[in-house]
């Protein structure tokens, strides 16, 4: 699907669910574009309320999730184990560098994680598999204030 497409103009036959699209549902999409790096729902919800815009928490949480259910934001667990979010430019399956530091996420394919995983699942019995790989460290503009000192 093109980034920034949202799911009510998707047909069904393409296996997305149709969702009904609200003025909450775009703001929050509208401000995912925004963004680089990915975003827990409590700093996407100041962001919205920063710029007078009212989506309540609990909305903001459905329709990040929604938007995650659909695979048309990436959603991961940050070091601290809470849920972020980020509309990524890559839209195939894919995983992430993420600094633990300043939270700078880099796209990566792996094609040797993915040979790993079917290989490893096969040899189990296991099918329908699916997998996501993080690694975490630290981004090179951090490793170099670290490097001086300053972080």
């Amino acid at each position: 699907m093109p980034h920034g497409t949202s799911a009510a103009a998707t047909p069904a036959a393409a296996g997305v669910k149709e969702q009904r699209v609200t003025k909450q549902r775009l703001a929050v999409s509208a401000a995912l574009d925004e963004l680089d790096d990915f975003v827990s729902t409590q700093e996407l919800y100041r962001l919205l309320q920063n710029k007078g815009i009212s989506v309540s928490l609990a909305t903001a949480y459905r329709i990040l999730q929604s938007l995650a259910d659909d695979g048309l934001i990436d959603v991961l667990r940050n070091a601290e184990g809470e849920a972020v979010y980020r509309r990524c430019a890559v839209t195939g399956h894919h995983h992430h560098l993420l600094c633990r530091s300043c939270g700078k996420a880099v796209e990566v394919e792996a094609p040797a994680v993915e040979t790993w995983a079917a290989r490893t699942a096969a040899e189990h019995g296991f099918t329908e598999v699916a997998h996501t790989v993080e690694i975490f460290g630290l981004c090179p503009d951090c490793t170099a204030t670290k490097a001086a000192g300053l972080l």
